[in-house]
């Protein structure tokens, strides 16, 4: 069996993360993958600042410190075990586990993995796993020729969403956040209108815009109680209601609107399903961004080399600016 000596991210505790040395054995079933690039999901940071959710069936190491972290990252194959019979060395891969991928290389098996497709650039394919989760809300958040849709949260996902609207037909896209730079890149990205927070009430800017109607679809991408409660009171009667971020604590919710107005909930965070569904529908979402339709290297606004690792997760906690930030080995 083949081993690698490898450098991996660990978080001791709340603001404590270091590189250790671990070692990797490429089992039967096994493969390593050598990393291109790697990213910092707001899962990591909300880890980083010692919030850890509870156990559910995406963990495969439980949930407390000290904690392997790490998911978003691609790479090229360089050990198959003896009964791998989808990948061989040399392929090009993007990463769907959670493996400690804040490391110069990784263990996963093979339905951890998804192929590259479409000869996209490893820079780009590297953040597969996000990009590929973005775009399947964008495309599957049910928005139709002249809609209004207002997506909550200017992150990278938010991002993504605000521009896959628009290119579906959507007649006015609204971003919602309270960071004027987040705000001005979504304008610059094709963004119609954009609402900060703490300036204006986006419940009534919405309404005002709609002439008192609501939003046709509204894409909860920030994760807060108030963006949730926010966007139930803009929808529309019979307005969609687009669940995507990840929401680790409970929240108040006025589910008597959605039931009285006949509101449509629709959950596009399929990542969290099954691998045989995301081997379906990865190669579509990513095939946009790889036309060029979609534009991702904008959002990428910083980069590190791992041995930084401790800055970038500083910056990642402290400037909420930065939109997405990456790593090299």
């Amino acid at each position: 069996m083949k081993k690698y000596m490898t450098r991996a991210a660990r978080l001791n505790g709340p603001y404590d993360i270091e590189l250790i040395e671990r070692e990797l054995v490429c089992g039967e079933d096994d493969i390593i993958v050598k990393n291109h690039r790697m990213g910092i999901c707001g899962s990591d940071k909300s880890f980083y600042r010692g919030s850890m959710p509870p156990q559910t069936a995406e963990f495969r190491q439980p949930p407390e410190f000290p904690f392997l972290l790490g998911h978003e990252s691609g790479g090229t194959v360089v050990a198959v075990g003896s009964r791998v019979s989808d990948y061989k060395v040399g392929d090009q891969v993007m990463a769907f586990g959670w493996n400690n991928n804040f490391a110069e290389y990784f263990c996963a098996k093979s339905f951890q993995l998804q192929p590259v497709p479409f000869d996209l650039d490893m820079d780009i394919a590297s953040l597969g796993e996000p990009i590929a989760c973005a775009m399947y809300s964008g495309l599957n958040c049910g928005v139709n020729l002249g809609d209004f849709v207002v997506v909550m949260g200017g992150g990278f996902a938010g991002q993504i969403i605000a521009q896959c609207a628009k290119k579906k037909g959507a007649a006015c896209v609204v971003v919602v956040d309270v960071l004027e730079g987040k705000l001005k890149l979504a304008k610059q990205l094709g963004a119609d209108e954009v609402i900060r927070l703490g300036e204006e009430d986006p419940v009534e800017k919405v309404k005002k815009m709609t002439g008192g109607i609501g939003a046709d679809v509204v894409v909860e991408a920030a994760g807060t109680a108030d963006s949730f409660n926010a966007a139930t009171a803009m929808l529309k009667h019979n307005g969609k209601f687009v669940f995507y971020s990840w929401v680790t604590q409970p929240v108040t919710l006025n589910v008597s609107r959605w039931h009285d107005d006949g509101m449509e909930f629709i959950n596009t965070c399929l990542v969290h399903h099954t691998w045989q569904q995301r081997y379906v529908w990865c190669p579509e979402a990513l095939r946009p961004v790889a036309q060029g339709m979609i534009q991702i290297k904008p959002l990428i606004t910083n980069e590190f080399k791992l041995d930084d690792i401790k800055a970038g997760f500083d910056l990642a906690d402290k400037d909420d600016t930065a939109i997405k930030i990456c790593f090299r080995p």
